[in-house]
């Protein structure tokens, strides 16, 4: 028996200016009951087509069906009286409300805040949800507020659901309770699109995937019947290796030690409490947790652009610990820092690439004269070297996809030359084919005997990449461990508190044992801080 349709696209079209082609005459059917993953590289125009079915944007040619009915989706509100609802990546939810004030807020309905928490609770039950209706939205976890924007949709009516990269900061553990979640609405008729990168969370969830390549619809796959090969290459339009080769380097001397650091975040409270860890030269060193961890603050800490209350932090013995950016690099320090927040932080958006790649030397030689030329040519010679896709090098950064932002600033912190890099989700934004080119590029620098923090929010791509993973949870080491010698579950356990390694006496030193400098010195030489040292 065929499946009835939900939501058909026939031909859709979607410009930007007279040369952004954003979606070209795509078509594709989603059924009733099944999960489908929406698939492409960065620009292919996936987030542009979920914003004309759910009502941001408005296609230029095409038609939208639903039910088997033409539709015009002209804005949020008429996605949602089409029973269509979009969860996106960056949470749309009041942080001073509860819950349930989230979820019933711009609705035409009486305010009875009692009838209001028990509708909650009974979607919350039928579905699988775990949610407190009054607790607050800043008390919340990310996967609670994603609950809460899930609910939301449900709440209003969504028999259609479009989730924007749902995984991207969960921890395995909450990732697997939301597609128990996802599967038990398919099972209840409900539709659901999801967008994401991770070609394993496709294979597991979806039961079709629909790959689309600048902007053009590739076709459609039954999930069972293909391979994360075939889609990558889909995608891409040509075979990529999908392997990441952790590179062996010979052990050196700890190139970076921290040691019972302490930082507090913007509004006063403690975001990393009394840390101790070490880097080698010529290693990876993954930094695992939920958001919000303080992942944020000890990358800046590092780098010199957040003053911690307490704490050292030692490069090849010398103390750094409250020093400028600029003092750092006064002392012949080579550090690169990749901010998570690429273009509040990381560059200037109203700054052309050639601009931007001279804010790291504008002042070398102490000219009063600003000297574009070099700057220039490292911005063409980085445009061959990552596919930047850009109309000049003059062209405002602000103006160009988040992906390639992300290879511009990525690029410019590299070709700097360091001997230490800092970052903070280096490939957030990027798909598969250039995310594969930061990791060579990080081997690479790692041969060269540069020691390298990666926060990263794949678990997978930190197991295969990294040396050794940090695990933090609410600001606190649960415990350092070989990436070769543990799990994402094991990890996932750490990332939520349950387990907490740093206690256990064979795991290593534990959080609280007070050595002096000299003892720490030698626990680290000997690698005594990380399980699973052979």
């Amino acid at each position: 028996m065929n499946k009835e349709i939900a939501l058909e696209l026939r031909n859709i079209t979607k410009r930007f200016g007279s040369k952004v082609v954003a979606n070209k005459n795509v078509s594709l059917t989603l059924y009733k009951g099944e999960i489908l993953s929406l698939l492409g590289e960065n620009g292919s125009g996936k987030t542009t087509l979920m914003n004309m079915i759910s009502g941001i944007y408005f296609p230029d040619e095409g038609e939208i069906l639903v039910d088997g009915k033409p539709a015009v989706i002209a804005s949020p509100k008429d996605a949602y009286a089409y029973k269509i609802g979009m969860i996106h990546q960056h949470f749309k939810l009041v942080e001073t409300f509860s819950a349930s004030e989230n979820i019933v807020l711009g609705n035409n309905e009486p305010y009875n805040l009692k009838k209001i928490n028990k509708r909650v609770c009974e979607i919350a039950d039928r579905y699988g949800f775990v949610i407190d209706p009054k607790k607050k939205v800043h008390d919340m976890s990310v996967s609670e507020k994603q609950t809460v924007e899930i609910i939301k949709a449900l709440y209003r009516g969504s028999d259609i659901l479009i989730l924007d990269e749902p995984t991207a900061v969960l921890t395995p553990q909450e990732i697997a309770g939301l597609f128990d979640v996802l599967r038990k609405m398919r099972d209840d008729g409900k539709s659901v699109i999801i967008i994401t990168h991770k070609l394993n969370e496709v294979l597991e969830i979806s039961d079709r995937v629909s790959i689309l390549r600048k902007g053009e619809y590739i076709g459609t796959v039954n999930t069972a019947e293909t391979n994360e090969k075939e889609l990558t290459e889909m995608m891409v339009g040509k075979k990529v290796d999908l392997k990441i080769n952790r590179v062996l380097i010979e052990k050196k001397k700890p190139l970076l030690e921290i040691r019972n650091l302490e930082v507090k975040s913007d509004i006063g409270s403690t975001a990393i409490k009394d840390i101790s860890f070490y880097i080698r030269g010529g290693e990876i060193l993954g930094v695992a947790g939920i958001s919000g961890c303080g992942q944020k603050e000890l990358c800046e800490a590092i780098a010199g652009l957040r003053k911690p209350e307490k704490g050292q932090i030692m490069h090849k013995g010398e103390s750094i610990i409250g020093l400028p950016a600029r003092e750092i690099i006064k002392k012949g320090i080579s550090m690169s820092f990749i901010p998570e927040d690429r273009l509040g932080m990381g560059l200037a958006p109203s700054f052309s690439m050639t601009d931007n790649m001279m804010l790291k030397i504008y002042n070398e030689g102490h000219s009063p004269f600003v000297r574009r030329k070099k700057s220039r040519e490292n911005a063409e010679a980085l445009i061959k070297k990552l596919g930047i896709v850009t109309p000049s090098t003059e062209t405002p950064v602000r103006r160009l996809s988040g992906g390639n932002v992300q290879k511009i600033l990525v690029g410019r912190e590299i070709e700097s030359g360091p001997n230490v890099i800092v970052t903070a989700y280096p490939v957030r934004g990027l798909d598969i084919n250039s995310s594969y080119q930061i990791y060579d590029i990080l081997n690479e620098q790692k041969k060269k005997g540069v020691g390298i923090v990666f926060v990263g929010e794949d678990l997978d791509v930190m197991l295969a990449l990294c040396d050794k993973i940090l695990v933090l949870c609410h600001g606190e080491v649960m415990g350092v461990v070989h990436a070769s010698k543990t799990t994402k579950e094991e990890l996932g356990m750490m990332m939520t508190g349950s387990l907490d390694l740093t206690n256990v006496k064979e795991y290593g030193i534990a959080r609280d044992s007070n050595l002096s400098e000299e003892e720490w010195s030698a626990a680290a030489a000997e690698d005594n801080t990380v399980r699973g040292e052979e």
